[in-house]
């Protein structure tokens, strides 16, 4: 009988149908992970020569093989195999192409199961600086933008009614706040990204006396995982990373339909490039805001990757589980939509024409400065319940009139109370009404200026 001819085939008769390999095989994804792959395997094989467990002669022809693999693989030469299943399979089928038989002695005191893990926390470490500059480059972009806008004018919004008038750049700098709390979670997910499973081996480390701290040093992690079922179970840092991209993707979401609701003809307070536009195949006047509701709808897509690796982790057992091949193809989508996401938005915004006069405009055919009343009434003595009273008598006298509180003349104010006087015109006018908002963290021009300059400085550290 013909034995199974796979790396692992010594324990099996039979070969695995091929349409069950394919279902097993997760090489069609994980081959995002190869330059990974060989950089693990070039520090291993050197930890395993200077600790003497093979030759210096095996390592340095080991290593030899891989690098060769390495520049393949950069010059885009390299082919994989389903047969092989796995990239770290497939890269120890070409070396051993490439340099014989020795290149077996690389497995030494090695499991794909803290192989694969080492390959993920190399791969997800990298995107994770990625995503942070993408980050700091998008929150750059808004902090110009709301310094171009400090004294433009926008109506703030409750509960998509008009609520009090704000600065745009306010406005602006709310998003930036909600960036950089995400940078501080993709910041943090860095540490528990940072740690090398590499030696844990399958799941009870190895007999052989290798040295962990060189292999992480070389692969210029901060430590080794301290329990070895830990290291090759351990997805938390994934689960940190597709939670922390869920929260970013819900936060460019709420963004993007806040812009897509500006560009429409309805509010007309933002025009975008053609660039982030596209057309309609019916009808010739239209400028849709796609790349905008494809950033919203992408936020569902993420929000699934952290669901679907939460479901798998649920209930397995340490330690590894093939159930674990789920784990990357969640994170490759989810880095990817993260990723271009990012770059979309910081384009879109810098290319954004914004319409200041209509939006200040808007501010005037509204009922947006009631509080501004109130607030005045309040100023000279009268309890807040009170003037809150006056003034939702004279926005309904107002309604009945079609027209607004700064239409109202001051002898129909004086009957509603004799604390109003002609500076009250001052105090409803909407510039004024977000120039004097000068509590901390408000509205206010040099409160939002403040902002401005602190965001500057945060982001030069």
């Amino acid at each position: 009988m013909v034995g199974n001819q796979k790396l692992w085939g010594g324990r099996f008769e039979a070969q695995v149908a091929e349409w069950v390999e394919a279902f097993g095989a997760s090489i069609g994804f994980d081959q995002k992970m190869a330059k990974q792959d060989l950089e693990g395997s070039i520090a291993h094989v050197t930890m395993l020569g200077e600790t003497g467990i093979i030759s210096h002669e095996e390592s340095f022809t080991i290593k030899t093989g891989l690098m060769e693999l390495l520049s393949e693989l950069e010059a885009g030469t390299l082919n994989f195999d389903i047969s092989n299943e796995d990239i770290h399979m497939n890269m120890e089928s070409l070396l051993t192409q490439k340099i014989g038989p020795v290149a077996g002695k690389l497995h030494t005191a090695r499991s794909r199961n803290d192989q694969v893990a080492t390959d993920m926390h190399l791969y997800l470490k990298e995107q994770l600086h990625t995503i942070v500059s993408l980050l700091k480059d998008l929150r750059q972009v808004l902090v110009a933008l709301a310094e171009e806008h400090v004294e433009t004018i926008m109506p703030g919004y409750t509960h998509l009614q008009h609520a009090q008038p704000i600065s745009f750049g306010h406005h602006l700098m709310a998003y930036y706040q909600m960036f950089t709390r995400d940078s501080e979670r993709f910041t943090f997910n860095l540490q528990h990204t940072d740690v090398s499973p590499l030696g844990a081996a399958a799941l009870a480390g190895t007999t052989f006396p290798i040295d962990r701290y060189l292999t992480s040093d070389l692969l210029g992690f901060s430590a080794p995982y301290a329990n070895s079922l830990d290291a090759v179970s351990d997805r938390d840092f994934i689960l940190e990373f597709l939670s922390n991209s869920s929260i970013l993707m819900m936060h460019l979401s709420r963004f993007c339909e806040e812009i897509i609701n500006w560009c429409s003809h309805e509010y007309q307070f933002v025009t975008l490039s053609d660039t982030f536009s596209t057309g309609s195949s019916i009808m010739p006047q239209k400028k849709n805001p796609d790349m905008a509701e494809l950033i919203r709808g992408k936020t569902g897509r993420v929000y699934g990757d952290l669901l679907g690796l939460l479901t798998v982790m649920k209930s397995l057992p340490l330690a590894y589980n093939k159930d674990l091949q789920e784990d990357k193809e969640g994170m490759f989508d989810t880095v990817d939509t993260v990723t271009v996401s990012l770059k979309i938005m910081a384009g879109m915004l810098e290319t954004m024409t914004v319409n200041k006069d209509l939006m200040e405009t808007s501010t005037t055919k509204d009922f947006s400065n009631a509080t501004e009343l109130a607030d005045y009434l309040a100023a000279k003595g009268l309890p807040f319940r009170e003037a809150h009273a006056i003034v939702g008598h004279m926005v309904l006298e107002c309604t009945k009139k079609g027209i607004y509180l700064q239409d109202v003349p001051l002898e129909d104010y004086k009957v509603q109370s004799d604390l109003i006087e002609a500076d009250v015109y001052e105090v409803l006018d909407s510039h004024q009404a977000v120039a004097r908002r000068q509590s901390l963290g408000g509205t206010g021009f040099d409160q939002v200026l403040w902002q401005i300059e602190k965001a500057k400085t945060d982001l030069l550290s």
